[in-house]
């Protein structure tokens, strides 16, 4: 079973009562917008956004919410960004925090949310976004901090009970900012009187901030404090309403945020938790990444690396508890493409299966392209990269007819994408350059100079060069004829044509060169 259809099933299951009487369902996800967003954060977000797909394909109601986290302390200093500018801003809210920018964005959170959103909608996604501060600043979430305040006992006995955190008497789970210094990481609140918190801004209460030491007495409500994140996380599940949330699956270990979560939800703010599933991780070339840090890459570089389709693949296209790996310096892309172009095929053929539910969840609007020719995205990638080639041609001499418009366009979106690939992160085995010259790399041994001079007998016999099917033929012969291991023929034309020990196919690769060209460097290398 596809994936999203079995969380579907358990989504009527759960929610059933709420679906039955034509309620709109809420299905909420956040990112807290504390430096340039990883795309790691994409997989909570696809997770979310399938689910939301699924419930319009069964037609029932719903809203997809998403929060850019704007209300959370500054508390770590990307890399990227100069340090003497930022470093005296940590502790302050994200939207009271100088934009990089000023002209592309009035704060630091709208700068970095900003981007993260333009990702989320290059990828196909459409949730409706807003901001923690709208919610803190318009007075939406006081009630929810009355009730932390009140219960705070409460809070103290659940971080004890659930994760083994020690909370002391006196202990509130709130942030204030302070009036003096705008910081909220660093304050500490000591007295909830009803109406007043007072607070002490610390100038040692976090490594990464210095409080200014204020004493002073405010409200806590209208944006002017925020809950602690496993506060923050249940409150908002109360103030937006939402039916369907889940996270990443270091929230759901046991004693984790969610399990927090789910406690404070019920006997603090009395809402039941909402519906919700883990989501395992997307990793880029094996690591985890953390977008305070500045570390791995972003939501915007790889979105931009292949058509949305394809992105969508790499999100749906394993089940949501397996991690995915994508290593856009490896074969990431090109194997994205071939899984692609192979679900194609099979829904072609008039295959209905789990492929064909994961290939219709590719198109936001469910519609699967007629057949048509594909070219494999590593040809275009080679085609690309020989500047004496006529890529229409090419496609053409591949396809064996020429390409309808449909196909020039696919072609001509692959080749956009393998170019701006090969520029910023293909790997080496991918990156070919015709030699103008025999490669000083082409030491051939007397075997392979033989076998090359056979094959340079058979294209000289030829009107024409030959296309690659013959050429992968005679290659397949040759192998007999010469007594030449398949390793050693096929390392010989890579090393004369193109200075390394191998390329693409050597049939197809050899059938698109000039004719007078490969007969010239054949013979020069068979000597």
């Amino acid at each position: 079973m596809f994936w999203l259809d079995r969380i579907y099933g358990q989504i009527e299951e759960s929610l059933k009562d709420k679906i039955a009487s034509g309620k709109t369902l809420l299905i909420r996800d956040e990112k807290t917008a504390s430096g340039r967003v990883h795309v790691g954060s994409m997989r909570a977000l696809a997770l979310h956004a399938a689910i939301a797909e699924r419930l319009s394909e069964a037609g029932i109601p719903h809203t997809f919410k998403y929060e850019i986290n704007d209300m959370d302390p500054m508390d770590g200093l990307p890399v990227y960004l100069d340090a003497a500018i930022y470093q005296k801003e940590m502790g302050k809210p994200l939207y009271a925090i100088p934009s990089p920018d000023p002209k592309a964005a009035s704060n630091y959170a709208e700068y970095f949310g900003g981007e993260f959103m333009a990702a989320i909608k290059e990828a196909g996604f459409s949730p409706e976004f807003y901001r923690a501060s709208e919610l803190y600043r318009a007075g939406k979430m006081d009630g929810a901090i009355r009730l932390a305040l009140d219960r705070a006992a409460v809070v103290r006995k659940i971080y004890k009970e659930v994760s083994g955190a020690e909370r002391p008497e006196g202990w509130f789970p709130l942030s204030v900012i302070c009036e003096q210094c705008g910081k909220m990481g660093t304050t500490k609140v000591s007295v909830w009187d009803g109406s007043l918190v007072t607070y002490t801004c610390e100038p040692k209460a976090v490594a990464w901030a210095e409080g200014c030491g204020h004493n002073g007495k405010v409200s806590p409500f209208g944006g002017k404090a925020k809950l602690p994140w496993k506060l923050d996380w249940p409150a908002k599940w109360l103030v937006v309403g939402v039916d369907i949330e889940g996270g990443g699956k270091d929230h759901y270990s046991k004693g984790g945020a969610r399990d927090v979560a789910r406690r404070i939800s019920e006997d603090v703010f009395d809402y039941p938790e909402p519906f919700g599933v883990a989501n395992e991780f997307f990793l880029v070339g094996g690591k985890k990444m953390s977008s305070s840090k500045g570390q791995g890459s972003s939501a915007k570089e790889i979105v931009e690396l292949v058509p949305p389709h394809i992105f969508r693949l790499a999100l749906f296209g394993k089940d949501i508890n397996q991690q995915i790996n994508f290593d856009p310096a490896g074969d990431t892309i090109p194997i994205l493409f071939d899984q692609y172009d192979k679900l194609l095929e099979k829904y072609w053929s008039g295959v209905r299966d789990d492929d064909s539910r994961l290939l219709e969840y590719l198109y936001p609007g469910r519609r699967v392209s007629a057949r048509m020719f594909l070219p494999r995205f590593s040809q275009v990638a080679f085609v690309a990269q020989m500047p004496h080639l006529d890529f229409g041609d090419e496609m053409a001499l591949l396809k064996g007819e020429a390409l309808n418009d449909a196909e020039q366009k696919e072609a001509e979106e692959r080749r956009r994408y393998a170019l701006h690939w090969l520029e910023l992160f293909a790997p080496e085995k991918f990156v070919f350059k015709l030699q103008e010259t025999l490669s000083e790399a082409a030491v051939l041994s007397p075997v392979q100079k033989h076998a090359l001079a056979l094959l340079a007998d058979f294209i000289e016999g030829q009107a024409t060069i030959p296309d690659g099917e013959a050429l992968h033929q005679k290659l397949h012969t040759l192998k007999e004829e010469a007594a030449i291991a398949p390793a050693e023929l096929f390392s010989a034309i890579y090393l004369s044509f193109l200075g390394k020990s191998y390329g693409p196919k050597a049939g197809w690769f050899l059938s698109v060169l000039d004719r007078d060209f490969v007969l010239k460097r054949l013979k020069e290398a068979s000597r």
